[in-house]
């Protein structure tokens, strides 16, 4: 963003210039245009703008980092399983205690019901944070979740490779996993979860940052074998393609 701002500044400032060379040129007694005011007030208002954006950027970097804090006071009080319920309410997700079926969500306004703190040592198996901005340091909530089958994160922005490295604490219990349209991740990052090996589901649809989708997918398909792998979105003509030169590697090393 800086880079951005720095550009149009240089711009800003040679188009004043040639604007006043321009007017001193000219033998026109008329007055300087707009255009050449306007220059001129954004090349001494532009390291205040930039200044504000640079604040506006901190501010929502804190709240991002406030949003996911860990939750030591209710751990301490009121224990892991409440405080992992809480903080996955607060971040506008929903989840379903171990032998309940009702889901406890937040409303449109991101209100949510009390309830949840009747169930006190009960921890959490199934959790949708999609479309919220959990991160890796938020992800600290829920690592003592030993019964978490599910975790649906569609749509975080926040999810990246070190938040999928960090879900190892999760090898024991995780059976589904949904990581679809998270524009953060890379195929380093997925080669982490090769420490999940009770996966069942993983949705990988939508990666942006996937440089040869077919070729991962069929790399975690090897990694992940007893995993059905849902991958929407991509063209699975090059998966065909790279699945062939798989099996012409694999041959020739039999061969050998």
């Amino acid at each position: 963003m800086s880079y951005v701002l720095m550009s149009v500044h240089r711009c800003c400032q040679r188009s004043a210039r040639l604007l006043v060379a321009r007017r001193q040129k000219s033998s026109s007694p008329e007055s300087s245009p707009l255009l050449s005011r306007l220059l001129y007030f954004l090349t001494q208002r532009f390291y205040d703008v930039e200044m504000l954006l640079s604040w506006r950027f901190q501010l929502g970097r804190n709240r991002l980092q406030r949003k996911n804090v860990y939750y030591g006071y209710t751990h301490t009080f009121y224990g892991p399983d409440i405080a992992s319920a809480h903080y996955v309410l607060c971040l506008g997700g929903g989840f379903r205690f171990v032998g309940h079926s009702d889901w406890f969500r937040t409303d449109k306004r991101g209100k949510f019901s009390w309830d949840f703190l009747n169930h006190k040592d009960t921890p959490l198996e199934e959790v949708d944070m999609s479309h919220t901005v959990i991160n890796y340091q938020g992800l600290f909530n829920l690592e003592e979740q030993h019964h978490l089958r599910t975790l649906k994160l569609q749509g975080c922005p926040e999810v990246d490779d070190w938040f999928l490295a960090k879900l190892h604490v999760f090898q024991d219990s995780l059976e589904e996993l949904d990581i679809s349209h998270c524009p953060l991740i890379t195929a380093g990052g997925l080669a982490t979860l090769k420490n999940l090996k009770r996966l069942k589901h993983l949705n990988v649809s939508s990666l942006p940052r996937l440089p040869s989708p077919g070729l991962v997918i069929i790399l975690l398909e090897e990694m992940l074998p007893q995993c059905q792998i849902t991958a929407d979105g991509y063209d699975h003509s090059l998966r065909l393609a790279g699945r062939g030169c798989v099996e012409e590697e694999r041959v020739r090393g039999q061969q050998q």
